[in-house]
């Protein structure tokens, strides 16, 4: 993983934890059902984008690098994982 990319996930990932500490204390306050609800939404959102980022990072790195290769089998096989964790993520 670049570096630039590996210290915006880690920034983005400390936010996220935040976020994640606030959820608990909003049950633990018995906050209103709905705004806890929206926080988990925020919560998912940003680690959509975290994900989208290192995934940006994936496939102009590692995948960009077995097609330079030439390596049919490593090819394959970038393709193979990136398509298997693309169809995970949708679920």
């Amino acid at each position: 993983m670049r570096n630039d990319i590996k210290t915006s996930c880690q920034k983005r990932l400390s936010r996220i934890e935040g976020q994640v500490r606030g959820l608990s204390k909003m049950v633990e306050e018995d906050r209103y059902c709905i705004d806890i609800v929206t926080q988990i939404s925020a919560v998912r959102a940003a680690l959509r984008r975290v994900e989208e980022e290192i995934l940006k990072d994936h496939v102009s790195h590692c995948v960009e690098h077995a097609i330079a290769s030439g390596d049919k089998a490593d090819q394959r096989a970038k393709i193979s994982e990136l398509m298997a964790v693309i169809g995970r993520a949708d679920r």
